[in-house]
Parts: C-alpha cells; sequence; structure tokens
C-alpha cells in the first residue's frame, strides 16, 4: 500500500478515547512521526500537565494548546498528532486543526471511557474528585457535538481493536 506522506492525521477525542496509544501505533505501522500535543507541552513548560494546571491554569494551558497547534501547521507534514481532549473547545482551534489536517475523532462510550480512565484521576486534572460517570457523561454532552463537527472521519472505538483502527487510518492515508 502506498502511503501519502503529504498530510497530517490529527486525532481528537474524549479521554481516554485511544489518541495516544492509537497514534503511536498507527505512527508506526505508516511510518509516520508520532507527535503528542500535551507531551509537546509538557516538554516545552518543564512540568507535567497536572502541574501546569495548578500552577498557571486552565486558561493558560489552552492557550499552549492553540500556540502548539500554530507551529505545527508550519512545519513538516507526515504526522500522526494526538491532540488533548480539550483542545477543540477553544474557539479557532477546530478551523487551526482542519487546516492542519485529517481530523479523526476517536469517539467512545461512556461505559468503554469508565473503563480505561477508572484510577487516572491523579494524571487527568479535570477529572480528580467527583463521581467518574457524571463527569464523563457531563463533558461528552458538550464536548461531543464539537468533535463531531470539527471530525473529518468518525470512528467508533468500542467495538474496534487497535488493529482495526491502524487499517482505518492506512486506508485514509493511502488516498
Amino acid at each position: 500500500m502506498k502511503i501519502n506522506k503529504n498530510r497530517n492525521i490529527i486525532l481528537i477525542g474524549y479521554m481516554g478515547s485511544g489518541k495516544s496509544t492509537v497514534g503511536r501505533k498507527a505512527a508506526k505501522a505508516v511510518e509516520y512521526n508520532f507527535l503528542d500535543t500535551d507531551a509537546l507541552i509538557e516538554q516545552e513548560e518543564g512540568m507535567s500537565i497536572t502541574k501546569l494546571f495548578e500552577e498557571k491554569g486552565e486558561p493558560y494551558f489552552r492557550e499552549k494548546e492553540t500556540e502548539v497547534i500554530r507551529r505545527l501547521i508550519e512545519g513538516p507534514k507526515g504526522n500522526i498528532i494526538a491532540t488533548g481532549g480539550g483542545l477543540p473547545m477553544k474557539e479557532g482551534n477546530a478551523e487551526l486543526l482542519k487546516e492542519l489536517g485529517t481530523v479523526i475523532y476517536l469517539k467512545a462510550e461512556t461505559e468503554t471511557l469508565m473503563k480505561r480512565l477508572s484510577g487516572s484521576g491523579d494524571s487527568r486534572p479535570l477529572l480528580q474528585n467527583g463521581d467518574l460517570r457524571n463527569k464523563i457523561e457531563t463533558m461528552l454532552a458538550i464536548r461531543g457535538p464539537v468533535y463531531e463537527a470539527t471530525a473529518d472521519l468518525i470512528l467508533q472505538t468500542d467495538n474496534m481493536s487497535f488493529y482495526e483502527i491502524i487499517c482505518q487510518i492506512e486506508k485514509l492515508l493511502s488516498v
């Protein structure tokens, strides 16, 4: 299969939807670079996202996300980019993501997300304290429509293996 390396693939979705895991594996399979916006911000800031939220606040973090996307637009193509779950929510970011490349929404239902996220509250600032199911459902009600409007392609990850998701991404890249 001939892979088109003149584009970027951007993975969006809720925390735990598989953006980083799928992104890493897909990038390896198609010989793309893998980038994670959260990891890029952590590297730049010299601290974890949790610490960044604590010390500088969510608005600062959201601005850093936008800065990273703007820089990536100017950079080389051939990347699979995992974004933070809230990145598409900031006004203007959806348009920037579409400019950056093909946007894929990795969609997962509440039950799947609960299984994947249980016990990860310490590393995910927006999930700390409170009822996990309620937080997921409340945030998905707000974020889901934005993810869908931003996406060029929606992949329901609940019923797909990583291999199946990667095959879908490979098909997209071979066009």
